[in-house]
């Protein structure tokens, strides 16, 4: 394969990720099926942080930042994970081991960030004031992901850092090449109820709950999992894990309901789901008979209560005409 021939056709960015993903102690094969899936992977990498620079917009880091203690658990959980990614992909770039910096920043940015946090708040950025502490938490968290995952990718794809690093808000060196290691700030375990341990365990729920969702909307119940109520029964101890997400629960679940009930025998109804660490959980999934919010999506009893607002939910009206909602942790 000749390298302008790939140069031509994908880009230097492509070619230089497909170096620095083959293990180089090895035999390194190339082949068009090969830099095919290396220019999937450079897509996802590239997508994620035009979303994350996407929803950036309106945000002053001097002035719009919201302190580590005052952000929300969600948003405390991604830096904290981000801040222990920088440490493992330091130390691989100081062993020279660039294919585990490609896998780890890949995994990154299609594991925790698109198929979780950026999937869940979604609704706080498009649905809170703009203005929100919940708002700028979110995007307070996005801007010092960027911000240090514009570095890691740097040596590798280096044409496509310097485009991030130009359109960055805020105060920064001319080029990317010439920053250093960006400093997350310490976030870890400032509220030991929401530590890795809680969100890696409601990962594996909302992966189960994702099952039996699809289940649904493969029989045409739904269309969206918004369209979804849930009823959960949990036995100990991740009934009191589960509570401490109170109301919001259904932001991380992404449905319009989730109800949890305690339970210390079988329940009558609910599919029985066998989590990865053996416990068991048993879930309701059906389709909701409330009227849909046309603001947030959500099916909710109390759309059409305020006249003025014949289409909202109620949290709607709160963030269009009111106060703005409350939202402590998701």
């Amino acid at each position: 394969v000749a390298p302008q021939k790939v140069v031509n056709a994908l880009g230097a960015d492509i070619l230089r990720l497909w170096v620095a993903s083959t293990d180089y102690s090895s035999e390194m094969s190339v082949s068009d099926e090969i830099l095919k899936r290396t220019a999937d992977a450079y897509r996802r990498i590239r997508n994620t942080a035009r979303f994350l620079m996407a929803n950036l917009s309106g945000f002053d880091p001097a002035t719009d930042a919201v302190p580590p203690e005052q952000m929300m658990a969600l948003d405390r959980w991604i830096v904290a994970r981000a801040a222990e990614l920088q440490q493992e992909l330091r130390a691989a770039y100081e062993r020279y081991e660039f294919h585990l910096i490609y896998q780890k920043v890949h995994n990154f940015c299609s594991v925790e960030l698109s198929s979780f946090y950026l999937d869940v708040v979604k609704d706080r950025q498009y649905t809170t004031r703009a203005d929100s502490r919940a708002r700028r938490s979110t995007q307070t968290a996005m801007y010092h992901i960027v911000e240090a995952m514009t570095r890691w990718i740097a040596p590798i794809l280096s044409f496509t850092a310097e485009e991030i690093w130009s359109y960055l808000p805020g105060q920064r060196e001319v080029s990317v090449l010439l920053a250093s290691w960006y400093e997350l700030p310490a976030v870890a375990h400032q509220d030991q109820r929401f530590d890795n341990a809680f969100w890696e365990q409601l990962l594996t729920v909302r992966m189960a709950v994702s099952r039996e969702l699809e289940k649904l909307r493969v029989a045409g119940a739904i269309g969206s999992s918004l369209d979804a109520e849930l009823d959960l029964y949990v036995a100990e101890p991740l009934y009191s894990a589960l509570t401490r997400l109170e109301d919001e629960l259904r932001f991380v679940l992404i449905t319009s309901y989730a109800r949890l009930h305690h339970t210390t025998t079988t329940p009558v109804e609910g599919e029985e789901v066998i989590l990865p660490d053996q416990s068991k959980i048993w879930i309701k999934a059906s389709a909701s008979t409330h009227i849909k919010c046309v603001r947030c999506w959500h099916h909710r009893e109390d759309v059409g209560v305020a006249a003025a607002h014949p289409e909202l939910c109620g949290r709607c009206v709160d963030n269009v005409a009111g106060s703005g909602e409350e939202r402590r942790f998701a």
